[in-house]
């Protein structure tokens, strides 16, 4: 429907900002949205970079979209000055890989360097970066005048009211003149043999066309049409046709009059038509649009919707939305969870929805946060994005624990419980992380041979269970680790023998059984009662029994028969496996062969797979889409770093159908 009284802020949801035809990206809503309401502003588009790591610990910059027009040529050889002129440190080569496939521009970077760093340099002092002043200049009533969206859209609409109005009395007028015409034949062929009696007897052309006009009553143009045409085509006129296209000239001159009646009508067809060039014309828009920090409103126009998030042991992270699979019957074994680079693997994968804060812990104890939205969207079998290119991490800094929260749901008591591999711990109130940094926050200080490798989010009412790669077990009370600070070290929470090291944290709340794997694919539960609760800072006792068969200890999760799990290897295979299907044995067991492995494959990790009770022939009561809402709601927070959304398995197993497929 026409509406005249829609307002720029309904606009505005419509029409999210300019689209250049290089791509890039608009960097913040703010400059566009000044554009829209005021007619000017600066919007600043940057190219569309990746930070890719390369296999010698170096990083490369790779510039693959330009700002609408940036000369590449010009932009190497500024690049190249700034590097000659030591304005810009670190960069080691620059070339042109562009080809038939597409625009690519590497920078090579030194080990030492941080990419990030470099990048924000580029975009300061080369046009990587670049600003278009936005003026929305027109003339209303012949005087240049500043227009907002509103207005500009308003006096485009009434000059196309003009337009069209004007195209549309010609149409008429020339209609009419030529239905006059035909009107006119029909009449010379209703008396041929006189009309070609009166124009063989005059003696010029004047003198026919007068006796026509005396003799049947015809306008003088009506005469001329006919004193014009050879007698051998007047005589071979057939009056079907004439007749025919007097009819369709009518129906055209009935309509085009109804249209300058109709002020509806008009805009019908003037919607019709911009709708005929959107069809010819439209394609995918190709600039995005970022957020910069001072974009307050963002998440407000971002739906909070369940997404899937997985990250690789190299750094690579992406989101996937449950409505890319489709609802499967169960099937098959290992899946590709995604594409990833030569020895890397997934290390987490789990469900959240996009409005959920993401806290990143680093092996070096530091912290950073992202919102689920702010990481790129992509296919289930894309590699995603360097990490890197979304936190600005330092160099040698890799992910080693994510948990995604809900700010809102954050209460007094909420603890983050952090382990490192060397078996220190320590506990500190989630809300001295409400606050996170663009660059990171210390979480927890360590020493230089120690790293940290797990964050859970807890309470006092839990019980702590930390597992080594020698197969060790302790469980201690969480208020056995009294709450500190961010920079705080942390306390002994299990002691180790000399090469020993924590490979597993669980919390006794999520699971009755401990699941403990080892790298050569061996695997067994032990109920968890069989652990007894001890002080932190023991020695712990035996869980697992190593072998040369089995190989030293990859994980350990807290799981029930409800679950499933999901065993990660380095080459990326994911096998899913029902944790009922795994024998329940003693603390010192080695226990059964979970997977085959091809020699010099390894399990690099293991994650659980929240399944619905009732779930016995893999199916559930869904909607449409395949997904219940039962299906898209996650665990308690305390199990929210594993894979904790019952639709989990319907992800995999669509994407083991496509793969079949």
């Amino acid at each position: 429907e026409n509406n005249r009284d829609t307002s720029l802020e309904e606009i505005l949801e419509i029409v999210k900002g300019p689209d250049f035809p290089t791509g890039g990206t608009i960097i913040g809503k703010t400059a566009i949205e000044e554009a829209y309401r005021k007619g000017r502003a600066k919007i600043k588009v940057r190219a569309v970079t990746n930070i890719e790591p390369m296999t010698n610990g170096k990083n490369r910059i790779v510039v693959t979209e330009l700002p609408y027009m940036v000369n590449k040529a010009r932009l190497i050889e500024k690049i190249a000055e700034l590097v000659r002129d030591k304005r810009i440190d670190g960069i080691t080569d620059l070339r042109d890989e562009s080809d038939r496939e597409g625009m690519r521009i590497a920078i090579e970077l030194r080990r030492d360097v941080n990419p990030n760093i470099i990048l924000n340099q580029l975009y300061k002092h080369t046009q990587l970066q670049d600003t278009f002043g936005v003026i929305m200049l027109a003339l209303v009533d012949n005087q240049p005048k500043v227009l907002n969206l509103y207005e500009m859209l308003k006096y485009y609409l009434m000059h196309q009211e003009d337009v069209v109005t004007r195209r549309t009395k010609y149409d008429l007028n020339k209609a009419e003149e030529r239905a006059h015409i035909l009107e006119g034949l029909i009449i010379a062929l209703d008396n041929i043999d006189r009309v070609i009696s009166i124009i063989r007897g005059s003696e010029n052309v004047q003198t026919a066309r007068e006796s026509l006009m005396k003799e049947f009553n015809l306008t003088e143009a009506q005469s001329q049409a006919i004193v014009d045409m050879r007698l051998r085509a007047l005589t071979g006129l057939e009056r079907s046709k004439i007749e025919a296209e007097l009819a369709e000239l009518q129906k055209k001159i009935d309509e085009y009059k109804a249209i300058l009646a109709d002020k509806n009508k008009l805009l019908t067809v003037i919607k019709t038509e911009i709708s005929i060039i959107a069809d010819k014309y439209g394609d995918d828009r190709r600039t995005s649009i970022g957020f910069d920090e001072y974009d307050i409103s963002m998440e407000d126009l971002i739906p909070d919707e369940p997404c899937v998030i997985a990250r690789t042991n190299m750094g690579y992270v992406k989101r996937m939305t449950p409505d890319n699979f489709k609802s499967q019957h169960r099937g098959g074994k290992g899946i590709k969870g995604m594409q990833t680079l030569e020895e890397d693997y997934i290390e987490d994968l789990f469900m959240t929805t996009s409005h959920y804060v993401l806290t990143f812990f680093t092996n070096t104890g530091r912290a950073y946060k992202l919102k689920a939205y702010e990481i790129p969207e992509a296919g289930r079998t894309s590699r995603g994005t360097a990490i890197i290119n979304l936190l600005q991490l330092a160099p040698g800094e890799t992910i080693t624990a994510v948990v995604p929260v809900k700010i809102e749901d954050i209460k007094d008591d909420d603890y983050l419980f952090m382990a490192t591999k060397n078996g220190i711990v320590k506990k500190t109130p989630c809300k001295e992380f409400a606050n996170i940094r663009k660059n990171g926050i210390q979480a927890m200080t360590l020493r230089d041979d120690d790293e940290l490798i797990e964050v859970k989010l807890t309470d006092d009412t839990t019980e702590v269970m930390m597992v080594t790669k020698l197969g060790m077990c302790i469980r201690f009370k969480a208020t056995d680790v009294r709450p500190t600070g961010r920079s705080a070290m942390g306390v002994i929470g299990m002691n180790l023998m000399d090469t020993d090291e924590v490979v597993g944290v669980q919390l006794n709340n999520q699971g009755n059984t401990m699941l403990i794997v080892s790298e050569n694919g061996m695997g067994k539960k032990t109920d968890i009662n069989e652990y007894a609760v001890q002080h932190r800072g023991g020695k712990g006792v035996k869980c697992y029994k190593i072998t040369e068969k089995t190989g030293n200890v990859i994980g350990a999760k807290a799981v029930d028969d409800t679950r499933e799990v999901m065993l990660i290897t380095t080459e990326g295979i994911i096998i899913r496996l029902a944790c009922r299907d795994i024998s329940t044995l003693g603390r010192i067991t080695s226990g059964v062969k979970l997977i085959n492995l091809d020699e010099g494959v390894k399990v690099a990790t293991v994650s659980k797979v929240r399944k619905n009770p009732s779930d016995e022939n893999g199916s559930e009561a869904s909607d449409e889409n395949g997904y219940s809402e039962e299906n898209i709601a996650t665990d308690t927070q305390e199990d929210a770093v594993d894979i904790q959304d019952k639709s989990i398995d319907r992800l995999l197993d669509a994407a083991e159908k496509d793969q079949q497929q």
